[in-house]
């Protein structure tokens, strides 16, 4: 077999996922399975900006585990990747100086392993969407399967599915609309195995939860009547916590009030309120759009959803805490939230002892996800059913780290594939003719 590594540096983590398929086989499919996922310790590369040698350093653990499951003589020949998302798309608009220095320090801990290293980027949006688009479809086989006949086949019927990423600061939706998409920015074309897909997908930037709960913080800190003290209606009665304005203004989502300091401490206490949390999250989408358009949200086209979806990442984690990852109807996941998110600090500990860090914002990533699937993406209680919240498909993880490997290791031809057959036509032709005189 032959192996793939690729590293996915997100905003608040970065992983390694190590893949295998058989030698001679690229021209084949539905062959790539995957061996690891390795989590790297410590938060995603972009928060290493003032410690760029830290970046790479973090890496190692995870490069030394890929070098004990690739066989020492293919490692060589092992096509290395590095992607960054979101966190370092922020970080190259706050300062690309030490976007680049990060860059820097990862390819040189990688170039250090014998791979074939084939560089570190930062993916754009419109990326990042098609290539998770391109994970989901591969592994569940709308785009081709292997026949009972042992035969390569184009799916017959079978509907490609969307995708819905949620990942630390940004979302990107992507699906086969059906009708011809208005606006080229997010329009996007693939030609795989002989079939044309046209797709419509769009990253929102900032909109991942870990920038949408800094948004709402900063909303609650502009409204408050008292500077230092903010009421948080997603956050359980009885949890407070301090944060410095240096710490809730560090990222270009937010902007600081000219009169904060930024060694002011505010103090942040909860008020469970899950009705008022509704409506904190809801001032952050901009749901105005131009006549005779359909929008997404903050004015961004977008066509009516179409089809099966498969929401990952950030959507699945936090559904699956509370149990939603079922095909829930909409108003049992809404109830299911709001009792939620009524409980207060105290029981939430006493139920969840072991969930204690990121245990007070599950009520707001719950209602900021049904707000972006709702109001932002638009699905309503109708299309809900047609959403399936889930990590893995064909025991691999979902996201955009698969599809970014196909497509660069050209391993999905854009012709379908020809059946093998042992000689040419011409020669059976002959040999029958022979057997039969």
């Amino acid at each position: 077999p032959q192996y793939g590594l690729v590293f996915d540096a997100g905003s608040t983590h970065t992983a390694l996922y190590i893949y295998r398929w058989p030698a001679g086989k690229e021209n084949g499919t539905g062959i790539v399975s995957q061996v690891e996922a390795c989590t790297v310790s410590g938060p995603g590369i972009s928060s290493y900006a003032d410690n760029p040698a830290g970046a790479g350093a973090s890496l190692k653990p995870c490069l030394e585990k890929a070098m004990q499951i690739v066989p020492a003589e293919q490692q060589r020949d092992t096509p290395t990747y590095l992607g960054a998302t979101a966190g370092m798309r922020l970080l190259r608009e706050q300062n690309s100086t030490k976007a680049k220095q990060v860059f820097a320090e990862v390819s040189k801990t990688i170039g250090e392993y014998p791979v074939d290293f084939r560089g570190a980027r930062i993916l754009t949006g419109n990326e990042e969407g098609s290539f998770g688009w391109i994970t989901v479809n591969y592994l569940l086989e709308t785009l081709i399967k292997f026949s009972f006949a042992e035969q390569w086949e184009h799916p017959q019927d079978t509907e490609v599915l969307g995708a819905l990423d949620l990942g630390g600061a940004s979302t990107q939706i992507t699906f086969q609309p059906g009708v011809t998409i208005e606006d080229k920015n997010t329009s996007v074309f693939f030609r795989l195995y002989g079939t044309d897909y046209p797709l419509y997908t769009h990253s929102y930037l900032c909109y991942g939860q870990t920038q949408a709960l800094k948004m709402l913080l900063a909303d609650l800190h502009k409204g408050s009547l008292t500077p230092q003290q903010i009421s948080h209606p997603c956050y359980p009665t009885g949890y407070q916590e301090n944060v410095t304005v240096a710490d809730l203004y560090n990222s270009p989502c937010v902007h600081a009030p000219s009169t904060a300091s930024p060694a002011q401490v505010l103090t942040v206490t909860g008020t469970g309120d899950p009705a008022a949390c509704r409506t904190a999250i809801q001032k952050l989408f901009n749901s105005s759009c131009e006549a005779n358009r359909t929008c997404g949200f903050n004015g961004v086209y977008q066509p009516p959803v179409r089809g099966q979806f498969f929401a990952f990442a950030g959507f699945y984690h936090t559904f699956h805490f509370l149990n939603l990852t079922s095909q829930q109807s909409l108003n049992d996941v809404n109830s299911t939230v709001e009792t939620f998110c009524k409980k207060t600090w105290a029981e939430l500990v006493g139920t969840f002892p072991q969930q204690k860090g990121y245990l007070h914002t599950y009520c707001s990533v719950a209602i900021y996800i049904l707000t972006l699937l709702l109001d932002g993406y638009k699905f309503n209680a109708h299309t809900w059913s047609s959403i399936h919240f889930s990590r893995q498909a064909a025991n691999t993880d979902i996201g955009w780290t698969l599809g970014f490997m196909l497509n660069f290791t050209n391993m999905i031809p854009t012709e379908a594939l020809e059946q093998v057959k042992g000689h040419q036509a011409g020669l059976w032709a002959g040999a029958v003719s022979f057997i039969v005189l």
